[in-house]
């Protein structure tokens, strides 16, 4: 065991002896003299895939669910490791072929119909339109169909949306025009609409503003097309866009994105995950299937079985990273996929490494490489910033054992070509090939407590890690106040140890609460149509990442209060282990160079409030005022909600006692973070 973390480990099993007998206060030693390392300047980051809805649906702006008419089905099936079965559509019939899903006439029509057509398509990607046959049509009626968007179209004041689509009109008739609106679910309120004329018979895109007045915030609300013409009419892409962040175009939903900006990661792992993967190769991510115009992305379905528009493609991706100020975490595709197809080293594998290469020179290449002069093409001339490239995903997946040697031609190729690149492997290889091992971590908040010091005694000169998915999964559809403590435990050990920690992230990110949207329970940000919040374990990681400094500062604890916590029995075991002792609290400190500012991080796990002294040596002064940011609640199966999103939140306040020796009283179930002023 390294000696700089005695603390945590063996004072606090040895207060499990003397806590009851000498009833003393906690105590806590800072040494700020001597940094034990340096902080990982990318500790702090964020991991994303297509899960729960994340993109379509989530973030990803677009408010059209089943644009391109491919969502053929409804039904969406859990994942076989910690998936949970939650979505009632799963036990639905599927939707016979030729019903468009999501779209509807509007009730009050009965004189016309939709139906999918494949016989005009726009394209290969694009091959299914919605043909609306109006030629019932008399004099005064109108023939309408719409939208239902993900649970709701939203509505919000004073905000101009985009709507767009591909349309024709049959030889005879249908001359139109077209109405374009948005409306409540019972037609009675129009809360904007414009026309389109001058349909053809050949496929053509219209664009039309629909600009919403001061009208209170809704999202029972529907999309719907118009016309008074009979004829028939084909449609297909059909989009509609509220105002994004930053004003991109095929951009980001503003308030998920300014929650994410706030976090101020580091670093998106992208494009996941299962994500990465596919169920076959079929449905992997293949990014070059991802990228311009959006009638040229086909999409693909999610490993959760619901279908991914691809609108949120490689270049989107980049443009997140690039909103928030944070770098890309590349993943790449291996010849893996989750039912356990793969392709061994070799010359089948090497369409993949190609894949693989070519992707990278599309982030980092100038205009003279060939992927480089495409992404400037496709409207981004600078190249971003790319440091790690992850190969794979979860490969321990694989029973063959073939990732060692897929894993070490990917990594030849991509040094031989980009050698300043550190490469991230997804299981162990025996190789000296990786820079970083991901490693990933599900548990319940006893596991994360008991394990907290997990990474104290790797190797300083060993392996470095990338804790790439990780999270205490307690709460649904977010996390609950207890889940949060069992984060703030884990995130201690990480910062502790992030001279080997280099990169971590949370996961799943994203979930969208509606009946139906969530797959995988226990996550960071819920929203539904309109709104959104963060969960206790998100405002957990913004205090984390907006309070680090660049050095490690060793610590010892006193008399640190234990509890007896009961292992899970292994799997297919009905024997459960021997209790163990753990502790109840949990901290760890870290000091800017530059200001002297102490970042100390304290998680109190029980329900009393513990008064812990506090000694930082090494200091020649401490100023007596500073700040404490505390996360608290006295039940700690409470949560936020799309009806409660401020229920747990931090609060902020001075403090005035400071001193190179002084007490603090942290409150039951929270996390503190002290800002505490040295020189």
């Amino acid at each position: 065991m390294n000696k700089r973390f005695v603390g945590i480990a063996a004072a606090s099993l040895l207060a499990s002896v003397t806590l009851v007998a000498h009833a003393k206060d906690p105590a806590l030693h800072i040494d700020a003299a001597k940094p034990a390392g340096k902080v990982s300047p990318t500790l702090y980051g964020l991991m994303t895939e297509e899960i729960n809805f994340s993109y379509d649906g989530g973030l990803y702006g677009e408010l059209i669910r089943n644009r391109n008419f491919k969502d053929a089905f409804v039904n969406v099936r859990p994942r076989g490791f910690g998936g949970t079965r939650t979505d009632a559509a799963a036990t639905q019939p599927q939707n016979p072929i030729t019903t468009p899903a999501h779209w509807s006439i509007v009730p009050e029509v009965d004189h016309c119909t939709i139906s999918l057509d494949p016989n005009q398509p726009l394209n290969t990607a694009v091959p299914l339109s919605l043909r609306l046959n109006a030629e019932g049509l008399v004099r005064d009626q109108r023939a309408a169909f719409a939208n239902e968007g993900y649970w709701g179209i939203p509505v919000r004041p004073n905000s101009t949306y985009k709507a767009s689509f591909y349309a024709k009109r049959s030889v005879f008739g249908a001359r139109g025009p077209l109405t374009v609106a948005i409306e409540s679910n019972d037609g009675k309120t129009v809360f904007a609409h414009a026309d389109v004329a001058d349909l053809t018979t050949e496929w053509k895109q219209y664009t039309v503003d629909l600009p919403i007045g001061d009208v209170l915030a809704s999202s029972t609300n529907r999309f719907v097309i118009s016309t008074g013409s009979p004829g028939d009419y084909w449609f297909t892409l059909i989009s509609l866009f509220p105002p994004t962040f930053n004003n991109r175009p095929n951009g980001n939903r503003i308030d998920i994105m300014q929650k994410l900006v706030d976090m101020k990661p580091s670093f998106l792992r992208f494009p996941g995950g299962n994500y990465l993967e596919g169920d076959t190769f079929e449905e992997r991510f293949d990014w070059k299937k991802t990228i311009g115009a959006l009638s040229e992305r086909p999409g693909h379905r999610s490993p959760w079985r619901y279908q991914s528009t691809d609108g949120m493609g490689l270049l989107e991706f980049l443009e997140w990273t690039e909103d928030m100020h944070a770098q890309p975490v590349l993943a790449v595709f291996a010849g893996y996929s989750l039912r356990h197809m793969n392709v061994p080293a070799g010359p089948e594998l090497q369409p993949y490494v190609d894949e693989a290469l070519e992707e990278i020179e599309y982030v980092t290449g100038d205009a003279s490489t060939k992927w480089g002069a495409r992404r400037i093409a496709d409207g981004h001339p600078q190249p971003f910033p790319l440091h790690y490239v992850e190969i794979g995903n979860e490969d321990w997946f694989d029973r063959t054992g073939s990732y060692e040697g897929r894993f070490a031609q990917f990594a030849d190729a991509i040094r031989a070509k980009y050698p300043d690149l550190k490469l991230i492997a997804t299981t162990k290889v025996t190789s000296d090939k990786a820079d970083l091992i991901d490693e990933h971590y599900y548990r319940k908040s006893g596991e994360m407590y008991a394990d907290a010091t997990h990474y104290d005694q790797y190797k300083r000169d060993g392996q470095k890690v990338f804790v790439g998915e990780w999270a205490t999964r307690e709460g649904s559809p977010t996390t609950n106040m207890n889940a949060a403590l069992g984060d703030a435990a884990w995130m201690t050990g990480m910062e502790r140890n992030s001279d080997v920690v280099l990169i971590s992230c949370y996961a799943p990110l994203f979930v969208n609460v509606n009946p139906g949207g969530m797959q995988w329970a226990s996550d960071l940000i819920g929203y539904d149509a309109l709104n959104s919040y963060g969960s206790p374990s998100y405002h957990v990681q913004k205090m984390f990442s907006e309070n680090l400094g660049d050095a490690i500062l060793p610590m010892t604890g006193e008399e640190i209060p234990t509890h007896a916590w009961q292992p899970p029995a292994p799997r297919g075991s009905t024997t459960k282990p021997a209790p163990r002792v753990v502790p109840s609290l949990f901290y760890v400190a870290t000091r800017d160079s530059r200001t002297g500012m102490v970042y100390l991080k304290f998680v109190n796990a029980v329900e009393t409030p513990q008064n812990v002294s506090i000694t930082l040596d090494g200091v020649k002064s401490v100023d007596p005022k500073g700040t404490q940011i505390v996360i608290h609640s006295d039940d700690p199966m409470a949560t936020n909600s799309i009806t409660a999103p401020t229920n747990i939140v931090p609060v902020t306040s001075d403090v005035t006692d400071l001193a190179p020796t002084f007490s603090h009283t942290f409150p039951p179930y929270s996390v503190t973070i002290l800002r505490i002023p040295t020189h």
